[in-house]
């Protein structure tokens, strides 16, 4: 019911009014059934824009900070993410991850939509870095199509760092669905999971005419200077 206000009544009309976002391909995405919406990730606030746009209830998996905070501040921002369709994921490895990549199954066990960023972090330029395997192991054990998604401008409009966005208009661009039947059964194959992955990455960097950066996003991160890096926004604004 929360999702629902939100995104029809509450946050929804006023964020569409505002940023005014120009939308193409919206006819790929299924009516019914289970799918995997595959991000670039520019600006925290593409977890905002782009279910908005979505006809269905689109599941996000987000980082698990933002569902451990201490306190009021805390509890209300936990209760912002589950009610709005955020599921935490675990990004430290092992059994953690395997956990936090299992929701993300049971969601699309249910016949649901699940929104998932490749890269794993945002991007700490504009680029678009390698994708993390998780995504293809979802896709192969779940069997479910892949609708690649990039958003266009959204790092201009609210940069990492920021506690508010700026007036402005951005685009979301949704790609033909990707089929990897001929890969089902061969999740465990470490190899399938790397050109599944790829082929995602390359799909998206075709959409969005980013240049593609063969190396991950949070090691590309861990190298900048630290001067060169905006301060991280807090979970309740990030």
């Amino acid at each position: 019911m929360f999702n629902w206000l939100l995104k029809h009544w509450i946050v929804g009309p006023y964020i569409l009014t505002v940023f005014r976002p120009w939308i193409k391909g919206m006819e790929h995405i299924p009516a019914t059934g289970p799918v995997i919406i595959a991000g670039n990730h520019l600006s925290f606030i593409d977890s905002v824009l782009m279910p908005l746009v979505v006809r269905r209830r689109v599941y996000f998996l987000a980082k698990s900070e933002y569902f451990t905070g201490r306190g009021l501040k805390g509890a209300l921002v936990r209760w912002f993410f589950l009610a709005s369709g955020q599921l935490p994921i675990d990004r430290s490895g092992g059994k953690a991850s395997e956990a936090s990549l299992d929701s993300g199954l049971k969601v699309l066990a249910r016949g649901d939509v699940l929104g998932i960023y490749p890269e794993g972090t945002r991007s700490p330029d504009g680029k678009l870095y390698r994708g993390r395997t998780g995504i293809a192991r979802m896709v192969l054990e779940g069997q479910v199509p892949v609708v690649p998604c990039v958003m266009i401008g959204t790092e201009q409009i609210m940069p990492t760092g920021t506690f508010l966005p700026k007036v402005g208009r951005v685009g979301i661009v949704f790609g033909e669905p990707l089929d990897f039947s001929r890969y089902y059964g061969l999740d465990t194959d470490r190899f399938v999971l790397r050109s599944v992955t790829d082929e995602i990455m390359y799909a998206l960097a075709r959409l969005s005419d980013q240049e593609y950066v063969d190396v991950y996003a949070s090691s590309a991160k861990a190298k900048r200077p630290a001067a060169a890096r905006p301060a991280e926004a807090k979970p309740a604004s990030a």
